[in-house]
């Protein structure tokens, strides 16, 4: 089984990162950008064959390594 686990800043996080993308838009010329986050995207191939098992081990996963919860946010996709 696959599984797709998507990072993010939470709201109200500066994203510096976001940030220099968004600034460096408008200096090529693509002045409609207001706002910019930015995130990860991690794809994992599980061995596990159970829906419910592969969730609970990927959120796991995530709340050990995979993502800060303190400051970041996580979505988990099963494939």
């Amino acid at each position: 089984m696959k599984a797709r686990v998507t990072v993010m800043l939470k709201s109200g996080v500066l994203d510096v990162q976001g940030e220099a993308v968004r600034h460096a838009l408008g200096t090529l010329g693509f002045a409609g950008v207001n706002g910019v986050r930015q995130g990860k995207v991690i794809e994992l191939d599980l061995a596990e064959t159970d829906k419910a098992a592969a969730e609970a081990a990927v959120k796991s996963m995530c709340d050990k390594l995979l993502a800060n919860t303190v400051i970041e946010s996580y979505r988990i996709e099963l494939l």
